[in-house]
């Protein structure tokens, strides 16, 4: 994950920033330190939470037959999981920003570890329902409280290939969740008398609580407090941050709650969150559809997309640093996510093609993230980058919510997946057209 060796550029002179000629080779192995240190530890937390999210979408495919829980239901209890997020999203990341970040990640990996790992007790469709909204009280915060978390460490400049590094943990845990969570239910199943969906959230759930204590024990809340650093990188470090949040504002809770822009981008975020989890949910379920019935041979081509997703994730995020340009970078990949998801319903009757489609549709959906995540972050900064990070976020998981229930009703409704696949691609479609509404002087840097 070491960072790309080009030359550093800025659009501040030199005078102004203070650097010496010469400098910038310092600053590149700086900030290469600095990447090295946090990013792979975020980007652990990261796959062990969407793991811990995502693998009820292949506990569905048995735990479906044993609770007696429809597409509807499931597609409900998938999605509360957001209800519980959104409400209390807010108020955890305001706290995140006044105890710091390495307690208040840690404390939110270890309960949402512990609540995941109880998930292998629900026995009614309403235990299903307590679990998930539990889930999601417990993870509140985590997200938007890394994003707030990195912009005090990487500039602009910088931020949208860290920021993909973090979140390429999304399709990591799918190549990683898939062939694990397709092995412990065929392998697990009938052990000390437990079903393998029992096994499968108490085996996902565990590694949350370990990353909880080790992320307490090496997290460091802030620049100053980093030991590893020496005083001379601090100060690069402490002085690239304050330039680059110069022309931000730290605006109160009740500006970031009028401001257009943040609304703007909430919807933006919606449109992009309902095909994340859409897609995410649904994927195991869809690949059955096309004509695999072994989990264990779904949960390996589950990785193909996953794959896609990275490979794309990186080299568009590194190509929108280097040109500095952001709203086309974010846009193509949604049209891209949109057109797959429809051929992936046009080709649903072939395994190849449509496991092609969802590669594409995959890939193209969860590109928009890291660079979606450069819009707010382009114009908050302290205190109201974490209110407004936050609403950002919530306001956008309640597509999270809204999004799995609506596809499994579509698919009750109609008996087949088109209808819900062509909700999706409408939804990326319009996400795609909002980022290229949001002003390009504010978020081209």
């Amino acid at each position: 994950m070491a960072l790309q060796g080009e030359p550093f550029s800025s659009p501040v002179s030199p005078v102004r920033t203070g650097l010496r000629a010469g400098e910038s080779g310092f600053e590149e192995a700086t900030y290469r330190k600095v990447a090295w240190r946090l990013v792979p530890l975020l980007l652990l937390c990261y796959v062990v939470a969407y793991l811990d999210r995502v693998n009820v979408g292949f506990a569905k495919l048995p735990m479906a037959s044993d609770l007696q829980l429809s597409d509807a239901v499931y597609g409900f209890g998938a999605g509360v999981f957001f209800l519980g997020y959104f409400l209390f999203e807010i108020p955890s990341n305001l706290i995140l920003h006044r105890v710091g970040a390495r307690i208040w990640i840690a404390r939110i990996m270890v309960t949402w570890g512990l609540i995941s790992c109880l998930t292998m007790f629900v026995s009614s469709p309403t235990w299903f329902y307590i679990m998930r909204f539990a889930l999601g009280v417990a993870e509140a915060g985590f997200f938007p409280g890394i994003i707030v978390y990195l912009t005090c460490w990487f500039p602009a400049h910088r931020r949208a290939r860290m920021t993909s590094r973090f979140i390429v943990a999304v399709p990591l845990s799918g190549m990683i969740g898939g062939p694990l969570s397709g092995y412990i239910l065929k392998t697990f199943d009938g052990v000390h008398g437990w079903h393998g969906w029992q096994w499968l959230f108490l085996l996902e759930g565990l590694p949350s609580i370990a990353v909880g204590v080790l992320v307490l024990l090496c997290l460091d809340d802030r620049i100053g407090k980093a030991k590893w650093l020496s005083d001379d990188e601090k100060a690069l470090l402490e002085r690239n941050v304050e330039i680059d949040n110069a022309g931000k504002e730290s605006l109160t809770f009740g500006a970031v709650m009028t401001d257009a822009r943040i609304w703007l981008i909430c919807a933006m975020h919606f449109c992009f969150v309902m095909g994340m989890y859409g897609v995410g949910f649904w994927l195991p379920t869809l690949i059955k559809g096309a004509g695999v019935v072994d989990p264990w041979i779904i949960g390996v081509l589950s990785m193909i997309p996953a794959f896609t997703a990275v490979v794309m994730m990186l080299g568009v995020a590194r190509s929108a640093d280097l040109r500095r340009e952001r709203r086309w970078h974010t846009a193509a990949p949604a049209l891209c996510g949109a057109v797959a998801l429809l051929l992936a319903v046009a080709w649903s009757h072939d395994t190849t093609l449509a496991m092609i489609a969802l590669s594409l549709a995959t890939a193209g959906i969860l590109t928009t993230l890291p660079l979606f995540w450069c819009f707010p972050t382009a114009i908050l900064a302290g205190a109201g980058a974490a209110a407004g990070i936050a609403l950002v976020n919530a306001m956008g998981n309640v597509a999270g919510f809204v999004g799995p229930y609506a596809v499994g009703w579509l698919r009750e409704l109609t008996g087949t997946p088109t209808a819900s696949m062509v909700m999706l691609a409408g939804f990326m479609f319009v996400g795609g057209c909002l980022a290229l509404c949001f002003p390009r002087e504010l978020v081209n840097r």
